[in-house]
């Protein structure tokens, strides 16, 4: 499929693809957060259908540590996992991964999720979702805070890929393009606190 293309019939709604980032090793944690089990669920499996929940198709799954085991123990259903081999880079790396295998499908743009990040509510993805466009960047609002999910139209993602670098993600080309950011209040629906400490064990 061309990786520009969009769906032809201008009655469908865009697609919006779903982007979770789960190659991290953990390391402070104590295992890789994908891992994770909060509430019976692996939060690489929450992350994912929180992405479906909010409206997000396709959805992709970057892995790296621990990738095999991921793989065998997760239930992403239909999801894509595409293994990031430099992963211990940092987040910038699994960000081009994931934006690089969306090249190939009709989608407009992708919400980013964090995989460890529980607090995210398909409510608060679906409110990026609804400002989706090829050109649009939009990220969520806590307070005065920005943080996640964050919207990235088909038209930046070059310019993503091209500045995530390290652990930074997606933020200088944000911070370079912020009179073009929209930022969405999301912090009655949503908490994008990250998990510092371990809530369960590493299954």
């Amino acid at each position: 499929m061309n990786s520009g293309a969009v769906p032809q019939d201008p009655t469908a709604p865009w697609r919006v693809a779903g982007l979770v980032l789960a190659a991290g090793a953990g390391r402070r944690y104590g295992g890789p957060k994908a891992l994770v089990r909060l509430d019976g669920r692996l939060l690489v499996e929450r992350a994912v259908q929180l992405a479906r929940d909010g409206g997000c198709a396709p959805v992709v799954a970057v892995l790296g540590a621990a990738a095999p085991i991921v793989r065998t123990r997760a239930e992403l259903g239909d999801a894509l996992t595409v293994e990031n081999p430099d992963w211990s880079t940092g987040m910038g790396s699994s960000l081009r991964a994931g934006l690089a295998a969306l090249g190939d499908t009709d989608a407009v743009a992708a919400v980013v999720l964090l995989v460890d990040m529980p607090g995210i509510t398909a409510e608060a993805v679906r409110r990026l979702v609804a400002l989706a466009a090829p050109d649009r960047l939009a990220m969520a609002g806590y307070g005065t805070r920005r943080g996640h999910p964050v919207l990235l139209g088909r038209a930046h993602w070059a310019g993503v890929s091209e500045s995530a670098v390290g652990d930074v993600g997606a933020r200088p080309y944000l911070r370079r393009n912020a009179a073009r950011l929209r930022v969405v209040p999301c912090d009655d629906v949503a908490d994008d606190a990250d998990l510092d400490t371990p809530p369960a064990t590493v299954s």
